[in-house]
This record gives C-alpha cells, sequence and structure tokens, in this order.
C-alpha cells in the first residue's frame, strides 16, 4: 500500500482530519520518510501541515526541545503526530511531551514510538477504509461485551495465570478519536484498553512474545505480582531480564499495573517494533507503570513498559455477578 495513501486514512478515520485544520508532525530525524508520508497525506486532505525534524543522537533524551513548547503553546495545529525512535530509556521523555500536548485537552494526538516505513506499507497502518470500519466495528463490539467488567482473570498455556479489578475503570478503544475525553492515541491503532485498579493484579505473567521498548523475545520473562505490584522478575536470557528490570526501576509506580488491552489489529506483525506487536490480533498485553490518562487511571510513572502474552484466555466477572469467557486460547468470543 501506498505510504502516504495509509498516512491519509489514519488521520481522515482514525483522528478525524478534515480540510482546512492543520497538522504538525514532530519527528526523529531517522524517521523522516513516515514523517514525509504523514505530511503528504496531510496535504492530500487538504490539511496545512508542518514536518518538525528533531536531530537525535546516541545519548538518552530527558527535556522536551524548546521548539515544541512553542508550537504547542501557540496553537499551532489541531492535531500532532510524534514520530520518535523506539527506546524503552526514552518513555520518560516520551511521556512529557505526551503530557504537554494533552493538557490543553484540546489537540488531536497520534504517537508513534518505534513507528517504520513498512508498518505504513504492509503492516498495522497499511488499511484501507474498509479495514478501518471492520477494526472499529470489532472493537466496539468487545466493548459492548465489557460493559460492567469488575474483576478480569487472563492465563495461557506458557503459564500466566493473573487476576486483577477493573472496577471503575471502564474500557476504550483506540480505533477511533474520542471527542469527549480528547484521549492521545498510538498509531497504528488496534486495540480495546483499561486501566487495571493500581492494587488489585494478583498472580504470574509470562510474557512469551514481546516486550515494549525491546521488541520481539527469544525467551520468556515470568514476573510475579501480589497487591499490583511487580516483585520477581526472571528469565534465562539475563540481558533481558535487566533490561526489564532496569525500566521498571525508574520510580515507586512503574512496578505498579497500569494496562490491560485486547490486540485486534489483522494487519499487525508480531516481528515488527512492539507499536505494532501489541496490536496483533488474539493476543492481550499487560502493562506496568503510568495511566494517569486513562479513565480512572491514578499511576503517574514517569515510564510504561508492556508485556506481550500468546494465546490467552481471559474471563470477566460483570457488576451483575455474571461471568463470561471474553477469550478463549487467543480467539475472541463475540
Amino acid at each position: 500500500m501506498d505510504a502516504s495513501e495509509s498516512a491519509k486514512n489514519a488521520l481522515r478515520y482514525v483522528l478525524g482530519a478534515v480540510e482546512g485544520e492543520s497538522l504538525v508532525v514532530i519527528c526523529d530525524s531517522p524517521l523522516l520518510q513516515v514523517g514525509r508520508a504523514f505530511a503528504e497525506g496531510a496535504l492530500e486532505l487538504g490539511l496545512w501541515s508542518r514536518l518538525l525534524e528533531l536531530r537525535v543522537g546516541p545519548e538518552v533524551r530527558q527535556d522536551i526541545p524548546r521548539e515544541i513548547y512553542g508550537l504547542v503553546s501557540k496553537g499551532s495545529a489541531d492535531i500532532f503526530v510524534t514520530i520518535f525512535r523506539e527506546s524503552e530509556k526514552e518513555t520518560p521523555f516520551r511521556v512529557k511531551i505526551i503530557s504537554l500536548i494533552t493538557r490543553y485537552r484540546k489537540y488531536r494526538l497520534g504517537h508513534c514510538p518505534g513507528i517504520t516505513f513498512d508498518m505504513l506499507t504492509e503492516g498495522a497502518l497499511a488499511l484501507s477504509h474498509e479495514d478501518h470500519r471492520e477494526l472499529r466495528d470489532s472493537a466496539y463490539r468487545l466493548l459492548m461485551r465489557l460493559q460492567g467488567a469488575e474483576e478480569i482473570r487472563v492465563t495461557n498455556p506458557a503459564g500466566t495465570d493473573i487476576s486483577f479489578s477493573v472496577s471503575g475503570r471502564p474500557f476504550f478503544t483506540d480505533t477511533q478519536f474520542d471527542w469527549k475525553a480528547f484521549k492521545w492515541l498510538n498509531l497504528p491503532t488496534g486495540e480495546v484498553i483499561a486501566g487495571p485498579v493500581e492494587s488489585s493484579l494478583n498472580g504470574t505473567l509470562v510474557c512469551d512474545l514481546a516486550v515494549g521498548g525491546i521488541g520481539p523475545i527469544k525467551s520468556p520473562i515470568t514476573i510475579r505480582a501480589k497487591g499490583g505490584k511487580a516483585l520477581e522478575i526472571s528469565s534465562s536470557d539475563d540481558v533481558l531480564r535487566k533490561r526489564v528490570d532496569a525500566a521498571l526501576s525508574v520510580d515507586e509506580m512503574a512496578r505498579h499495573v497500569g494496562e490491560f488491552a485486547f490486540g485486534l489489529n489483522k494487519k499487525a506483525r508480531l516481528s515488527a517494533n512492539f507499536l505494532e506487536a501489541e496490536k496483533v490480533y488474539r493476543t492481550v498485553h499487560i502493562a506496568f507503570g503510568h495511566n494517569s490518562d486513562y479513565p480512572g487511571g491514578m499511576n503517574n510513572s514517569a515510564t510504561h513498559m508492556d508485556f506481550l502474552i500468546s494465546s490467552p484466555t481471559v474471563e470477566v466477572k460483570l457488576s451483575s455477578g455474571e461471568r463470561l469467557t471474553i477469550m478463549e486460547d487467543g480467539n475472541l468470543m463475540l
């Protein structure tokens, strides 16, 4: 699929872009090909378009560049798209930028950490009008099934057995911009998401597919949690274990549960960066860390790390007392 066509469709069908609006693309220099695709797609829609290049080096970024403060404070756009390299060490930097843009509750934000050009041409962003409609429809069917959810249990053949509360934490989807909440979205899209109660996660999580900021993994990583907190991290891959442990040690809340989500995008590829892998159809993922911009979320960590789980079975207890199996061995029960 043509990259600018994919970008145009994402702007139109996910972020609600219309002719006459303005777009600012904030883009790391190695990813300018992706940034240009969004700028060109915006022009085809009749948007005013600006591309801001950020020069990057080997150092881990901490502070927001002055130019971004200026663009946001002056109201330079209706829509922002942020295109950044993938790095678990730079998650706090990205969280700062998200917080800056969304604090005004007037900008639509498509956030793309780890996006690659081939996501637009053959991956999770290579979506036609019909693909976007199908993805959105399946997300809303799942949301209907999850209404009134209070408790979730997730198991899988690799050894995952975790339970947590979503009482007072409604599920939402990233497949279409929510004009009431003005919640930022990742691009590509393809999730139904909730922010669990931060003290509620108990059990064993076995991530056997991919880790946020790191990508696909060869050896599983096991996290044992109690009272919402990741207490023990183990893996036969010691380098992986150390990277995860470092990311979950940024601050106190980094080890507390922050997110639970279903992957729904049939074009998403596991082999891609985690931005795409977390949307893979027939998977779920759990994240630890930041969720204060989710409905009811209270985790204010500076970081956020996701763990992708294969072939999950998801059982839900509703406020009515009814128990439902929403997913069985990765198959959605819609």
